[in-house]
């Protein structure tokens, strides 16, 4: 078959005039292709990641905790760096300074980085809160809280004295999460007089079946100390449902 086909142009040519001279063929410059007309291959899929084992979570869950604990220390990312650096030294057994001379300091750094972090966080929080007090719908009370109604409820407020059943997630200001019962599939029960005075006063500004935003100072939350995950100075953000006002348990005889 090949053959054949070889032959044909052969035969053909051999009973047509001669042809004239074929024009010269362009120069090897003008025909390669230009970076702009090229073929564009697309990069290779990456594969995807392999997932994690429970041990390989445990200590992923260690590295955010050690992370949670330089929050204070208000760190760059050149200074995250340093201390990673710092880590792998170690695990090498070779320190680049000595522990004994150098971390006696770190209590005074963590006092001097700690008042600058809550001076950082104080200041944002009050630019977050003037915006949010200007929402439209927002109520901003004496002590600063600012409530949002959401969806309006049909039922009954609690009062101060009350225990409610909650469903509700709470994030800092930049939306990074911190708590939440939506995500634990479970909703929360209380007392209202056990919350952090935000709630207390937020949630009896609710009615049953109602969902509301509250913004909580840290004045009315965890003021300059914080918590776990949450910065001193904090200002927070709460979107709360507000299901039920389980009655009180009958006194004990």
């Amino acid at each position: 078959m090949h053959r054949f086909l070889v032959l044909i142009p052969a035969l053909v040519w051999a009973q047509t005039p001669a042809a004239p001279p074929a024009a010269p063929k362009p120069s090897a410059a003008k025909t390669a292709t230009s970076p702009s007309t090229a073929k564009k291959t697309a990069p290779a899929a990456r594969p995807a990641p392999k997932p994690m084992t429970d041990e390989e979570k445990t200590i992923y869950a260690l590295g955010l905790s050690m992370a949670r604990s330089l929050g204070q220390f208000d760190l760059s990312p050149a200074e995250l760096d340093i201390v990673k650096k710092a880590l792998t030294d170690a695990a090498a057994g070779k320190p680049a300074v000595d522990i004994q001379t150098w971390g006696p300091k770190i209590q005074d750094l963590s006092k001097t980085r700690g008042a600058r972090a809550l001076d950082k966080q104080k200041a944002t929080s009050a630019a977050f809160l003037t915006k949010a007090a200007a929402a439209p719908g927002a109520q901003k009370t004496a002590s600063g809280l600012v409530y949002r109604e959401l969806t309006p409820g049909t039922g009954a407020s609690p009062q101060a004295s009350d225990t409610v059943k909650v469903h509700y997630r709470g994030t800092l200001i930049d939306g990074t999460e911190f708590d939440s019962s939506y995500k634990r599939n479970e909703p929360a029960q209380f007392p209202l007089t056990r919350v952090i005075k935000c709630w207390t006063e937020g949630v009896q500004k609710m009615k049953v079946g109602g969902k509301a935003q509250l913004i909580c100072p840290a004045d009315i939350a965890y003021g300059d100390d914080g918590r776990p995950g949450i910065p001193g100075g904090a200002t927070l953000v709460f979107e709360i449902e507000l299901l039920d006002i389980p009655a009180a348990p009958p006194a004990a005889k």
